[in-house]
C-alpha cells in the first residue's frame, strides 16, 4: 500500500529560499516557478511560520492557494519555538498560520526542528496533545516533526509518540555518515519504526551544488547532469524517503531539480565512489557547515548576516574571489555573545566563537 497516496511525487517545493526583490519575496518569479511545478505533475509545498523572516506563509498564499484548487496541492507547516511560550499559545498561533496560507487545514503540521530541549518544552506546553486535537478537528491531516539531533533521541521521541507519522532529517551525501548529524543512523531509526522520512538539505544548503574546483571535475564530462542532480539522486534511492525537499530561489534551479526528479536514476558504483570522493575534499576544507537557514539572523539582536559571513569566509577558504558587497552590512565582530544565534542554530554551530574566529573579513 502507498504511504501518502495524495504525494503524487517524491518532490517538494521548500519555501525557505524564495526569490526575493530586495526584502520581499519576488512573487512573479514565485508564481512562474510554482506553474512550473505543478505543470510537471509534483505537488508538495513546505512552508513555516518563521521562514523569510514572516514572509514565506503570505508568499504561498499569493502564490499557490489564490491560484489552485485546495485538491490540488499539499501544503506542509510547522509548529516553531519561539511563537508560543505555553500551551495556551499553541492553537491562536496555529489559527494565525491558517489565516497567513489561505486555508482551513493543513495536508502536513510538523514539530519544528526537535532535539533533546525542545523536545522537553513541547512536552511542558502539551504541543504533542493540542496538535493531535486539531488533528482531531480536521484543521490537519497528518503530524510529523523535522527533527536535529542524535539518533537516540529521536528513538526515544518516536516510542513516547507513536501517533508521529513521518520524519523530516538532515539528509545528504555530506552528513550521511557524519557523527554529529547522524543522518545515517537517524534514518534508521525511522525504518526501525516504520516512520517515513522528508529530506531535508539534500544539498547541504547549497554547499553540493556549489562544490570546489577539485571536487566539481570529479562531475565533470560524465554527462550525468548538475552537481544537484547528483545529490537528489543519492537521496531518491533510499526506499523509505518519502519527499525530498528543496529550497529553490530561480527557475533555473526549478527546471533542473524537476527534470531529474520526475524519474530519478538509481547511482551506479562509479557515481556512488565519485561522491564519496567529493565528500572527502569537502570535510578535508573545514568550511564552516552553515546551511543558511537564517534561524540566527532573526534572533540576532544586531542583526549581524551571519550565515552570510560564514559564506564568506568558505568562499576565501576555497580560493573563490568574494564579489558580495558588505557595505552596510553588521560585522562579525559586533556580536554581544549573547548566545541566541546558537540556540536557534539546527546545526548546533558555536557560532559565537566562529564569528570571533572571522572577525576580520
Amino acid at each position: 500500500m502507498t504511504i501518502f497516496p495524495e504525494i503524487k511525487k517524491r518532490f517538494g517545493f521548500g519555501c525557505m529560499r524564495l526569490p526575493m526583490d530586495g526584502s520581499q519575496v519576488d512573487l512573479s518569479q514565485t508564481c512562474a516557478m510554482v506553474d512550473c511545478f505543478m505543470e510537471r505533475g509534483f505537488n508538495y509545498f513546505d512552508t513555516a511560520h518563521g521562514y523569510i523572516s514572516g514572509h514565506s506563509e503570505t508568499a504561498v498564499r499569493a502564490s499557490l492557494v489564490s491560484r489552485y484548487s485546495r485538491e490540488s496541492y499539499i501544503l506542509a507547516n510547522k509548529l516553531s519555538d519561539g511563537y508560543f511560550r505555553t500551551a495556551d499559545d499553541i492553537r491562536p498561533i496555529f489559527e494565525t498560520q491558517l489565516a497567513a496560507c489561505g486555508v482551513d487545514y493543513f495536508d502536513f503540521y510538523l514539530f519544528h526542528a526537535l532535539n533533546s530541549t525542545l523536545y522537553r518544552r513541547y512536552t511542558m506546553c502539551h504541543a504533542f496533545e493540542i496538535v493531535q486535537q486539531l488533528k482531531t478537528e480536521g484543521k490537519i491531516r497528518h503530524v510529523g516533526m523535522s527533527f536535529h539531533d542524535t539518533a537516540d533521541v529521536l528513538n526515544r521521541i518516536l516510542t513516547d509518540h507513536p501517533e508521529i507519522e513521518i520524519v523530516q532529517l538532515q539528509f545528504n551525501y555530506l552528513d550521511f555518515d557524519d557523527p554529529k548529524v547522524q543522518s545515517r543512523a537517524c534514518y534508521e531509526v525511522c525504518e526501525r519504526h516504520n516512520k517515513p522520512v522528508i529530506v531535508m538539505e539534500p544539498v547541504r544548503g547549497g554547499k553540493l551544488a556549489d562544490l570546489p574546483p577539485e571536487a566539481a571535475q570529479i562531475l565533470d564530462g560524465w554527462g550525468g547532469g548538475s552537481s544537484v542532480s547528483y545529490a537528489l539522486r543519492f537521496c531518491a534511492q533510499f526506499p523509505n524517503v518519502r519527499m525530498i525537499l528543496s529550497g529553490m530561489s530561480s527557475m533555473e534551479m526549478m527546471e533542473d531539480n524537476t527534470a531529474t526528479m520526475s524519474a530519478p536514476a538509481e547511482l551506479n558504483e562509479v557515481e556512488q565512489a565519485a561522491l564519496e570522493n567529493i565528500r572527502s575534499i569537502l570535510i578535508g576544507e573545514k568550511a564552516i557547515p552553515c546551511t543558511a537557514c537564517r534561524y540566527c539572523v532573526d534572533c540576532c539582536p544586531k542583526a549581524i548576516p551571519i550565515p552570510d559571513l560564514f559564506a564568506m569566509y568558505n568562499a576565501k577558504r576555497q580560493g573563490k574571489e568574494c564579489t558580495s558587497c558588505t557595505q552596510g552590512w553588521k560585522k562579525a565582530s559586533d556580536c554581544i555573545r549573547c548566545g541566541k544565534c546558537e540556540l536557534a542554530c539546527p546545526q548546533n554551530l558555536m557560532i559565537r566563537d566562529l564569528l570571533h574566529q572571522i572577525s576580520d573579513i
